[in-house]
């Protein structure tokens, strides 16, 4: 079977993903996959979405997806970051990701999905009610894929890359995230993700005859670019992140 490059969680940052494609390229991939959240950002927007859009990529939407085209007017002037984004965007790219599919089973005995199955604001292998990331028990994440077939499950949202295998033999892969490496939020709880690095993430799997391999690959690319962006649109916070690998 051919090579597989998995990527989640973009952000709107081109630069990153330019490097990501190019080395997965490189490295033999045949294929590659989206797992959502890839417009969202202070970062280059529009050229993300040319430059997908160029692409032969198989695309899931995420939950940030959702809150750029489900945003309303007053949502909008309330945040400068949507309001860049929309200035940027045309509006067939929010038709495109309206488009998209929320979750996607691939022949291969893959299922794609942002974050669980049913909800695309959940960590499937995380708990955040620490404020730090902890690995869920199996009973949890079996839970969220009760109704899940497929052997290899591939999820974002975390931007942590994580691999995890279940009793059941069934396979979890999160590439982490090619645009941001590090975030602070809120919901459901305050929460920080970190990977303490700047590299862009991303995972290459392909099937061998004892199972998968995965390779979880970290990419320098042109950093200084997408720290310039997020200072130009007064997101320090993303600049520190984005240089850093830590959340500000």
């Amino acid at each position: 079977m051919s090579k597989i490059a998995v990527l989640s969680d973009i952000h709107s940052n081109v630069w990153a993903l330019e490097s990501v494609i190019k080395n997965a390229k490189k490295k033999g991939a045949k294929k590659f996959v989206n797992l959502g959240d890839i417009l969202y950002g202070p970062l280059a927007p529009k050229e993300t979405y040319e430059l997908l859009r160029s692409e032969e990529m198989i695309t899931i939407k995420g939950n940030q997806d959702r809150q750029i085209y489900e945003a309303n007017p007053e949502g909008i002037s309330e945040n400068p970051t949507m309001q860049f984004i929309f200035a940027e965007l045309p509006n067939e790219a929010l038709e495109w990701m309206k488009s998209l599919p929320a979750s996607l089973s691939l022949p291969e005995d893959i299922f794609l999905c942002h974050g669980v199955p049913d909800n695309d604001l959940v960590y499937m292998v995380e708990d955040v009610s620490s404020g730090i990331p902890k690995v869920r028990n199996e009973h949890e994440i079996r839970r969220f894929l009760s109704n899940v077939s497929e052997k290899l499950v591939l999820c974002g949202h975390s931007h942590i890359p994580r691999i995890i295998e279940l009793t059941n033999k069934q396979l979890i892969v999160n590439p982490g995230s090619v645009g941001l490496p590090a975030y602070k939020d809120e919901d459901p709880t305050l929460h920080i993700m970190q990977n303490y690095s700047s590299h862009a993430s991303y995972a290459m799997i392909e099937r061998c005859t004892t199972g998968w391999n995965v390779e979880f690959l970290k990419v320098p690319y042109e950093l200084n670019s997408a720290v310039n962006a997020a200072k130009a649109r007064n997101r320090n916070d993303w600049a520190f992140a984005l240089k850093s690998g830590r959340a500000a």
